[in-house]
């Protein structure tokens, strides 16, 4: 709560500071192009908190988590889309009445300007990004094809820094708009080096993780032991997760978000992945003593946000890997955990879980089956009748995406409190 309420207090800080610099620094030359400069301004700001948003500051992450992060940065994009196309028409729209001219004229007038037409080219990049980040596009897509095009929006920033900062009325209207405007943009841009470049490199490079062991748990399922110099220093948590790279096994561009399957000991990581793709099925074949690339530890599926003494986990699938690290440092008296497979065979870690749920004292409900078969286990009665005290436990939600909305539903359902419920949904984009 603390980490949100610093983050939107920061964001209402600048979008007040915002409009006082649009209300003291002079209008347009028209009304058309005031109300043009004012949604200019605002679109400056929402691409601000989008670099903010994907920074990967450890800060913010482990106390509101990627997930939730990503998804305020989507939303947030369509905003800055919007915001932009409105700003870009207006400003056509008010020159074309300056001038007396049609739209069309007007336009391509503008675009030989080069302060304008470095502004329309950053609005075209967010146009094409916005475009191929619709549902309907993004599923066709492989999430490399997707992510290397989203990298165009940095592009896009670098455009409409410069855009801005040929805008006198924007970046000089006095000494305090010059000063507000250089801190914010190199404060954006350097939470985004600091979070999505320097610490990961200066992590790999004082760490040097390297590939320990690599244990099959079955014919589909892999672990990964990963060891490295001074780990306990390493701000890991159980039921965290990193992003990994093995040099060798895949293109340095390819990597995985998975999950710590244990919880971190300071002498090694390990990660338990499905061979649901390419990457993840050849990781049984990574040469022991290769080295690793990790970024991370990401995620704010941890204990730190435990509100209650009760505590129910519920996996999905690979789910457990996250849920079966925090048993390894759970202190909760009731420890009830539900483990959806669609059978016994699927259950991945099912023996450790099982041996640590029984240390605990705690319950481990197998529920097996397929989807659409008997009766659904998360519903909202069925669950009750699992945990029949659930509204008075701490939840940990890890599966499937179907599988984390079916089971969120049902919560809500029975008015579990939002602050006894923590998700971690699976995937970058």
């Amino acid at each position: 709560m603390a980490a949100r309420w610093a983050l939107w207090t920061f964001v209402i800080v600048n979008v007040v500071i915002v409009e006082v610099l649009f209300l003291t620094s002079g209008t347009g030359k028209n009304g058309v192009l005031t109300v043009a400069k004012f949604f200019g301004l605002h679109a400056a700001v929402l691409m601000l908190f989008q670099l903010l948003l994907v920074a990967r500051l450890p800060w913010l992450d482990r106390r509101i988590g990627m997930d939730r992060l990503t998804v305020w940065h989507r939303w947030v994009g369509f905003t800055l889309l919007w915001t932009l196309l409105t700003h870009a028409v207006l400003v056509v729209l008010g020159y074309a009445r300056l001038d007396d001219a049609s739209m069309a004229k007007t336009f391509f007038a503008l675009a030989g300007v080069p302060a304008s037409l470095l502004g329309m080219l950053a609005a075209a990049i967010v146009v094409v990004i916005a475009a191929v980040s619709a549902r309907q596009v993004r599923r066709r897509l492989r999430y490399e094809t997707w992510h290397g095009l989203h990298l165009l929006l940095y592009v896009a920033l670098g455009l409409a820094f410069v855009h801005q900062l040929q805008e006198t009325t924007t970046f000089s209207s006095s000494a305090f708009a010059t000063f507000y405007w250089w801190a914010l943009w190199l404060f954006a841009f350097g939470s985004l080096v600091t979070g999505r470049i320097v610490l990961p490199v200066w992590r790999n490079a004082y760490h040097r993780f390297e590939v320990a062991a690599v244990v099959p748990e079955s014919d589909s399922v892999v672990s990964v032991h990963v060891t490295g110099r001074h780990l306990d220093k390493l701000p890991a948590r159980a039921g965290q997760f990193c992003v990994w790279r093995f040099p060798g096994h895949n293109h340095w561009w390819l990597a995985n978000p998975f999950s710590l399957s244990a919880a971190p000991d300071g002498r090694t990581l390990r990660l338990t992945a499905k061979a649901v793709g390419s990457a993840s099925a050849g990781l049984r074949h990574v040469p022991v003593g290769s080295r690793a690339f990790v970024e991370g530890p990401y995620g704010a599926f941890t204990s730190l946000h435990r509100t209650r003494p009760g505590a129910l986990l519920i996996a999905g699938g690979v789910g457990i890997t996250p849920v079966r690290a925090l048993l390894e440092e759970e202190a909760a008296d009731d420890v009830v955990v539900l483990y959806r497979v669609r059978s016994e065979d699927d259950a991945v870690l099912a023996d450790e879980v099982r041996t640590l749920v029984g240390d605990l004292g705690g319950r481990l409900h197998l529920l097996t089956g397929r989807t659409g078969e008997g009766a659904p286990p998360f519903e909202p009665e069925n669950l009750r009748a699992l945990v029949p005290d659930v509204a008075e436990r701490d939840v940990y939600v890890c599966g499937p995406p179907a599988m984390t909305t079916a089971v969120l539903t049902s919560l809500r359902a029975l008015k579990v409190p939002a602050r006894q419920v923590h998700a971690e949904r699976f995937g970058l984009a």
